[in-house]
């Protein structure tokens, strides 16, 4: 017997594009709309790696597609957004895309600051601008920014990837703010230290994960189905009073000293 969702959490005849989905986290969450009924498209850069994606996602019964799209180009998103919304329209917006690179303040290069800076934080504006624009139109849309602990905390080395979560996070607010008169609301998502294909081998770092296991109330690293739940909340009906908001699903983490 199929299950049916309940109406708050029913994302049955909804669109979502998820940004930088063909791995880790993103994936996650594309798949958790789709438990909930969206239609879904898989971003990346990497046409092969988005292909095998996609298809994975397929097997598992879910309705997918795959854009291969450069996030921080403006005209290739600008192509890529128009292309989509002249199949359907995007009613969910995640933007997810995201890189970490860590070095000490003083010997950071100036080239990885444009690159964090591109792919954590101008490439929310680019495609959340172009998606917003058709949203606004409709009176109607979901936008997710996947924030970060870091959103709030710093750690050593990591000067540069703070300064751009931060920057989401209130990219996000100042989103929600100009948006909401138009019926759309933009929240974020904000992750804690969650065992993925890009962080094992912090995990597999004993020193590492002894710290977690210390530093997180919860005790231990996090399971990326364990996102599922607040992202299938801010994209779905259940929601559409929450606006500007960051969800931290961390463990516990920004609770505790």
């Amino acid at each position: 017997m199929t299950q049916v969702p309940h109406p708050l959490f029913d994302l049955r005849g909804r669109r979502a594009l998820i940004t930088g989905s063909s791995q880790g986290i993103g994936l996650a969450l594309a798949r958790a709309l789709g438990s909930a009924g969206a239609r879904l498209v898989l971003n990346g850069r990497d046409a092969d790696k988005l292909a095998q994606a996609v298809s994975h996602l397929r097997q598992e019964g879910l309705e997918v597609s795959g854009q291969a799209f450069d996030v921080t180009d403006a005209d290739q998103v600008a192509q890529a957004v128009e292309a989509l919304e002249a199949e359907a329209p995007i009613d969910i917006l995640v933007n997810n895309a995201g890189i970490q690179i860590r070095g000490p303040f003083t010997e950071f290069s100036h080239a990885d600051w444009d690159r964090l800076i591109a792919t954590n934080l101008t490439s929310a504006f680019l495609v959340g601008q172009a998606v917003a624009r058709r949203m606004t139109a409709r009176k109607r849309g979901k936008i997710i920014n996947i924030c970060s602990v870091q959103s709030e905390l710093g750690r050593p080395t990591i000067a540069p990837y703070t300064a751009t979560k931060g920057g989401l996070k209130m990219l996000t607010k100042g989103m929600a703010i100009d948006l909401g008169p138009h019926g759309i609301q933009v929240n974020g998502l904000g992750p804690g230290y969650f065992a993925t294909e890009l962080t094992s081998a912090l995990v597999k770092d004993e020193q590492f994960t002894a710290w977690i296991e210390k530093r997180v109330p919860a005790g231990r690293w996090g399971r990326t189905d364990e996102l599922a739940g607040a992202m299938i909340f801010l994209a779905s009906p259940a929601s559409d009073f929450v606006n500007g908001h960051v969800l931290y699903v961390d463990g516990g983490m920004t609770a505790s000293l």
